[in-house]
């Protein structure tokens, strides 16, 4: 109020604006209440309807007034503090175009022109405050936050467009307090309550001090480290001295000075309207040795804000009436024009001026001012005093990334504290892992779950988990993403190695035994069942182990394509001949019955025949499997997740291919051994059919237990799986065959006679 009123006397001294005219004003008290301010304003207007002649600025406490000689009673009005007021004050003089600028009023909700056609502020919209405060608690970190707020329009609509804002930027509101208009004590301690209960460290409040005292007295001591967003400041020349200045009167107009003064030295003046028991006041107290808000000018923040608005109108005024084409001999304005206040209203909008602090003063096309804010402190001094100090600033007129600017350095916390508070519903994520909501809470109140196989995410804070690429896998604290060893059955393994020594072993066992049996070719034992069968077996079973080899080392297209051809082909060779020898040992015996011919019909060339027969179908079979659908590499990852190893295997586009080949095999391997089993009892010192009964059984034994351990064995270990499979069923062949003929030929050769194969020889 007295900035208002030093800024009117500062212009009716000046000879700059408004030269020749002075205004004149009238303060009327709101006591920040609707009712209360329209009662205000209707009291003014009955009171300015006399005044002629004259600019007379009238104002508020809470709104400020400026006249002048124009179709209304009132030209202007510098008010209110309050936004509910406000709203009442700016529709009742929307209609009439009298312009209504307020210093304080800060809620959105005024920024509508259809509703308030008349109302401008030289303070910024919480528009600006809300968006500076919600970048203010996201760059300290807090994204899980209390609101508290009252009934009236700046609190709500401040509230609900922080909350709107805040959660598009990933936070939530935590809970939301509303402070009655009276609190009872009860209600008071249950807010109170609620706030000490709730896990959020940080509290954004839109309310005026007066709303929020009851808390206060809860919560005093917490107060130190709170941020707030102020209006910037200045020091205004004169204006303390004018201030100290200030003396109490009985003259009618001085009630509010009068009531200060006695509040201020705890007295009570002659004239004044109290009743207490306190000392007389002489008028003539000294406010210099005195120290509160009241003499300390240094910063002035609301009170520049009135400061503006009352030059704002001056120089509307001065274009308003031609001062700066007056006659230069007289230096006055036109003093004696009759304007409209839609004249002024037009002229109001339209100032644009520098003030003596380099400020450009204007209004844009809502009536806002430029958004500025400084940044403020809450800090203790040594005497427990709270001091407003500057630690940043807000420019809502910038580029956004450089609105906020602040020296977290600066910044004292509550209870001393050095570090910023955590206000966190779930603490970020560490690297590794990712966010998973929690059904029925807000979003910021989360769980943290690692990132699976071959993912990972290499932030705090991270929402999802990020594949790595082909061939890549997640690290142990899947954070980063790294090449795969390359995994396959491999010649310098342990296991490889073994299956090689094997292989060998089999390949000059057999070998050996090749070489026996053409050193006795001529014996009775190898030409009794066809010689030459004989060694197409040997030779089969050489190539059943040789093939076993194509299945280790890295798989390679051409491996890949004939591992399991040459592993298919093999072993139907190998079971043509066994099921060959066995038909010619069950002819041979057939043969002792007269008038059978069945050994002579069945001779070398029909046994070559069969063979032929029964191995050109595998041969078709693999060829079209090759060619329509080949196996080929594939770097398969999904084995060795734990390991972060990657499988280089031959993958089967067609895997019926490699069952019908198995299949086939089967089918083989069971005529075989029931032609056998029919034949194991037929009479003779050398039966080959039980030998061939027996491998078979030895070969139905390992490919039925090859299958499940097959299908269950990941990655090499399959490969591993079926080359023990393809090792001991030929070596089952191998030794249930020929060993007890090589034992024959080698240790018993009296037996290697003809009259000892019928079993018809002398001991």
């Amino acid at each position: 109020m007295m900035t208002m009123v030093f800024a009117v006397e500062e212009i009716n001294h000046s000879s700059v604006l408004l030269p020749g005219v002075k205004l004149g004003y009238r303060i009327m008290d709101s006591c920040d209440n609707v009712h209360t301010s329209l009662q205000a304003l209707l009291s003014l207007i009955s009171l300015t309807k006399a005044v002629t002649n004259e600019v007379k600025v009238t104002a508020e406490n809470e709104s400020r007034v400026v006249t002048c000689q124009s179709d209304s009673p009132i030209s202007a009005v510098i008010g209110l503090a309050s936004s509910s007021p406000t709203r009442a004050v700016a529709q009742a003089l929307g209609p009439f175009n009298i312009p209504l600028v307020s210093y304080f009023a800060t809620c959105t909700c005024l920024t509508d022109k259809h509703l308030y056609p008349s109302f401008l502020r030289t303070v910024p919209s919480d528009l600006f405050q809300v968006r500076g405060l919600v970048q203010l608690v996201t760059f300290l970190g807090w994204l899980w936050v209390g609101t508290i707020g009252s009934t009236d329009d700046y609190s709500r609509y401040g509230i609900q467009a922080f909350s709107n804002q805040f959660k598009e930027q990933g936070g939530c509101v935590a809970f939301h307090l509303t402070i009655p208009n009276s609190p009872t004590l009860a209600e008071t301690q249950e807010m109170a309550d609620r706030l000490q209960s709730s896990s959020a460290q940080v509290i954004v409040v839109f309310a005026t001090e007066g709303q929020l005292l009851d808390l206060f007295l809860e919560f005093h001591p917490l107060l130190g480290g709170t941020l707030g967003f102020s209006f910037p400041g200045v020091k205004i020349p004169g204006l303390g001295k004018f201030l100290l200045n200030v003396h109490p009167s009985p003259q009618p107009g001085m009630e509010f000075i009068n009531m200060f003064w006695e509040e201020q030295f705890g007295c009570k003046l002659k004239f004044g309207s109290g009743f207490d028991e306190k000392p007389v006041c002489s008028g003539s107290e000294d406010l210099s040795l005195t120290v509160s808000s009241y003499t300390d000018v240094s910063q002035v923040r609301i009170s520049y804000n009135v400061y503006k608005a009352v030059y704002a109108i001056a120089h509307a005024l001065h274009s308003l009436l031609d001062c700066d084409s007056a006659r230069p001999n007289d230096g006055a304005c036109e003093n004696h024009k009759n304007f409209t206040s839609s004249q002024l209203l037009y002229h109001l909008k339209s100032v644009n001026f520098t003030n003596k602090f380099k400020e450009k003063i204007y209004f844009d096309s809502n009536g806002e001012p430029v958004p500025l804010y400084d940044i403020i402190n809450w800090q203790k001094d040594s005497t427990g005093k709270i001091r407003f100090i500057k630690v940043g600033s807000y420019d809502g007129s910038v580029p956004l990334g450089q609105q906020l600017q602040i020296k977290q350095s600066s910044i004292i916390w509550t209870g001393g504290q050095p570090h910023v508070p955590v206000s966190l519903c779930s603490a970020p994520c560490p690297p590794g892992n990712r966010k998973a909501r929690r059904p029925g809470e807000p979003p910021c109140c989360f769980d943290c779950l690692p990132c699976a196989d071959g993912e990972i995410s290499n932030k705090t804070g991270s929402t999802e988990c990020m594949k790595c690429p082909e061939s890549h896998w997640s690290d142990k604290e899947k954070v980063k993403c790294v090449a795969g060893v390359e995994e396959f059955l491999s010649f310098y393994d342990t296991m490889g190695i073994i299956l090689v020594v094997l292989t060998l072993l089999g390949v000059v066992l057999t070998a050996i035994i090749t070489v026996v049996f053409h050193r006795f070719r001529t014996t009775p034992i190898v030409k009794a069942n066809n010689s030459e069968i004989s060694f197409l077996l040997l030779l089969s079973l050489k190539m059943c182990f040789l093939c076993s080899l194509v299945f280790i080392g890295q798989p390679s297209v051409l491996t890949c394509k004939v591992r399991q051809a040459a592993f298919g082909i093999s072993f139907v060779i190998c079971l043509s001949c066994l099921l060959v020898k066995t038909v010619v040992v069950l002819l041979a015996f057939r043969s002792n019955v007269p008038g059978s011919r069945g050994l002579k019909l069945f001779g070398p060339p029909q046994q070559r025949t069969m063979i032929f027969c029964t191995t050109a179908p595998q041969i078709c079979l693999c060829a079209g499997w090759l060619i329509s659908a080949p196996p080929f590499p594939f770097r398969n990852p999904t084995y060795q997740a734990t390991t972060g190893k990657i499988v280089v295997e031959c993958k089967e586009p067609w895997p019926p291919g490699f069952y019908l080949v198995l299949g086939y095999i089967g089918v083989l391997a069971f005529v075989c051994l029931l032609l056998a089993f029919l034949g194991r009892k037929l009479p003779d010192t050398f039966n080959e059919a039980k030998l061939i009964t027996f491998s078979m059984l030895i070969f139905w034994a390992v490919w039925i237990s090859f299958i499940p351990a097959y299908v269950s064995s990941p990655g090499k270990f399959s490969v591993a799986v079926e080359i023990f499979a393809i090792l001991a069923s030929s070596f089952g062949l191998l030794l249930c065959i020929f060993v007890p003929k090589c034992y024959i030929i080698l240790l018993h050769p009296e037996r290697n006679i003809k009259k000892g194969m019928t079993g018809k020889y002398s001991r």
